[in-house]
């Protein structure tokens, strides 16, 4: 089988698990997102050194205890603010040319906040205000594939200047531009036609969080793997890598967007 056809193989039962089990139930999402979690956490602690012995019974624990605790409005707010935290870490690392690694200690915090935690959240902005709605996840997702595929085709048609060649070489400030654009049209038409969101303003703030943080999240990933040595995270995709490759910005989007949610929440 040719590497071309391998790829758009897995890709596609990527996209059918991912999309079936979403639009399924509260119970599918969970049970999948489990998965991912747990092979997520065995990639980090391959490329961060950390022992998956005991990170995984941890990541098994928490994810168990927590993935249905959205109404409690305090737990949601702390863990949100511990996964924005992490974000914040990372993006200091990111722009941090100088600074490489981390101590052993910080990288269990960053497996809690940047791997852990994210996929938990993940559950709780599928819940909308009548109960589990899977268009909310389903249509972030679509924003994330909408900017990284608008991201690339402007990128490689008129993109000129690197947006940050010592990470990521071949993404350009006009990819990125182009993307944010579309992106935020997504939103708008997902708001209108798919979602039937009363509030078009609400969804067009959540594709720029999607399109800004998502970018970031690629980038940061990509940091940690070339600091690492590796290409890719894993290799339980043909072609695609590994879980973290493919969800890099997903987990980083969820934090912004989750705590876009408890404002609105807060200030209504």
């Amino acid at each position: 089988m040719n590497e071309t056809l391998k790829r758009a193989l897995s890709g596609a039962v990527y996209v059918l698990l991912l999309l079936g089990c979403i639009s399924y139930s509260r119970e599918g999402l969970a049970i999948l997102f489990g998965m991912f979690l747990l092979i997520g956490v065995y990639e980090f602690c391959k490329m961060a050194e950390l022992n998956f012995y005991v990170s995984l019974p941890i990541a098994a624990a928490s994810y168990y205890f927590l993935w249905n605790k959205n109404a409690d409005i305090n737990l949601n707010t702390a863990l949100t603010a511990i996964a924005i935290i992490i974000a914040i870490k990372l993006l200091l690392y990111l722009f941090n040319t100088k600074k490489t690694n981390f101590q052993l200690y910080t990288r269990y915090f960053l497996l809690f906040g940047y791997v852990i935690l994210p996929f938990i959240l993940a559950n709780y902005i599928a819940m909308g205000v009548k109960g589990y709605n899977p268009k909310i996840l389903i249509s972030i997702i679509v924003l994330i594939w909408t900017n990284d595929t608008f991201a690339y085709l402007v990128g490689k048609n008129i993109g000129k200047n690197k947006l940050f060649p010592s990470v990521s070489p071949k993404k350009t400030i006009e990819g990125f531009v182009g993307g944010l654009l579309f992106t935020i049209i997504g939103g708008a038409l997902l708001a209108q036609y798919y979602i039937m969101a009363s509030n078009l303003y609400i969804w067009i703030v959540i594709a720029a969080i999607v399109s800004i943080f998502s970018t970031l999240g690629d980038l940061i990933e990509s940091k940690l793997k070339r600091v690492a040595g590796i290409k890719d995270t894993g290799n339980i995709m043909p072609g695609h890598g590994g879980i973290l490759d493919r969800l890099d910005s997903i987990i980083f989007v969820i934090p912004f967007i989750n705590l876009f949610y408890l404002i609105l929440y807060y200030v209504s």
